[in-house]
């Protein structure tokens, strides 16, 4: 009889005890805004920001309402206008190139290798093209920031990373978001701690960080913010940065706070389980696990493989049985957006040229996620699943 998975793909694990207690205490409090705080009082969000910024050796952190907020802010407080072009990634989620287009800016989208990462020949060709590189860390999978850092730095191309997917991972021992000039972090529910909604950015840059300060929507606070610039960071920006409201509130950052301590713990168990999902899957025919760098320290949170160069018919049919056995699969080939899977193409806000090489990675493309209600043990049964299935597809069409 064929194995079944029971789990399920979107149940995350419980907000931890501590973290619910310090919510109750805000609640009770009653001051939930981050202004909003008694005589002496830092303020949970302050705290959050602090803590943060510590863990990542970064001079200074805000905190704001998601991930595609921070990404957003990040653009304005680096100078980004609309009419600019700024590159970003073709293989991301939209939230990405919806921060682009919020500022008012165009998307020019870069390449991507079938190691998932942005293809750095594709970026040296169209560095001329911009002064941003708004760079996507899709899925965890990070380049060699070495080379693109040496590429961008050479060209004058100011970089933004976007580390919904990578934090907590590193490469050569530096943090995600530590490369660039900002880092930009998601907590939303499927992220590395969860706050529902929430977003964070880290910068070492004081000019940065007083603008996105002041257009988080500050007012004449900023004094309050342990982890930011001093007073004198302000003396223009707080008269010439709009107030483009997005703060993280108490309640939030109250809940963040004791899962930021226990990130290191999480991010083991994921990789734990993405082990045993790439061990059951590799050397399956007509299947291609991603090929991980010794420098890069990933987060396994999800997983991705290809099918190279399958027909779509030969892939639905895959989603199709690993879907009545319980496992969950998203495709970034299929020709109209679902739910969080799209692709440039279907960004049609942007003109984008046809990147042949690309699409045909991005046809190849299988997603899952890997929460931590599953066990090591689970995730073996799904590497089995899909394993089987697969073979047998890749038999038939043979």
């Amino acid at each position: 009889m064929s194995e079944v998975f029971k789990g399920n793909f979107t149940q995350q694990e419980p907000i931890p005890e501590e973290a619910i207690e310090a919510a109750v205490a805000v609640m009770r409090s009653g001051r939930l805004h981050r202004y909003n705080t008694a005589p002496g009082e830092p303020g949970e969000t302050a705290l959050l920001e602090q803590e943060f910024a510590g863990m990542l050796g970064a001079r200074y952190c805000l905190a704001v309402a998601s991930g595609g907020h921070a990404i957003s802010t990040a653009l304005r407080a680096v100078g980004v206008r609309p009419g600019d072009r700024v590159l970003s990634n073709a293989f991301t989620l939209a939230p990405v190139p919806g921060a682009i287009a919020a500022v008012g800016a165009t998307p020019v989208y870069v390449g991507v290798t079938e190691a998932l990462v942005i293809d750095l020949v594709d970026l040296e060709a169209k560095l001329r093209s911009a002064k941003v590189l708004l760079l996507s860390h899709m899925r965890g999978h990070i380049c060699d920031m070495d080379r693109l850092m040496a590429l961008c730095d050479a060209a004058g191309v100011l970089v933004v990373e976007d580390c919904a997917h990578t934090m907590g991972a590193s490469w050569n021992g530096v943090p995600s978001g530590r490369h660039g000039a900002v880092g930009c972090y998601s907590t939303q529910t499927y992220k590395h701690v969860n706050s529902g909604e929430g977003g964070l950015l880290v910068t070492d840059d004081a000019d940065i960080a007083a603008r996105a300060t002041m257009l988080s929507g500050s007012y004449m606070l900023f004094d309050r913010h342990l982890a930011g610039p001093g007073i004198e960071a302000y003396a223009q920006a707080k008269y010439d940065t709009p107030n483009i409201s997005g703060r993280m509130d108490n309640l939030r950052a109250a809940i963040l706070r004791p899962q930021l301590r226990r990130l290191e713990a999480q991010c083991a168990a994921w990789n734990a389980r993405y082990v045993a999902v790439e061990d059951g899957l590799r050397g399956t025919p007509g299947l291609q696990v991603v090929e991980r760098q010794a420098a890069e320290h990933y987060v396994g949170s999800s997983i991705q493989f290809l099918l190279p160069d399958w027909e779509a018919a030969g892939i639905t049919e895959v989603l199709r049985r690993c879907s009545a056995r319980g496992v969950e699969l998203k495709w970034f080939g299929d020709a109209e957006p679902k739910g969080y899977t799209s692709r440039y193409d279907s960004w049609r806000y942007a003109e984008s040229a046809p990147m042949p090489a690309s699409d045909r990675v991005l046809r190849a493309i299988l997603d899952m996620r890997l929460p931590l209600t599953f066990s090591v043990e689970d995730c073996a049964l799904i590497a089995r699943i899909i394993r089987a299935e697969v073979s047998a597809v890749f038999q038939a069409q043979a």
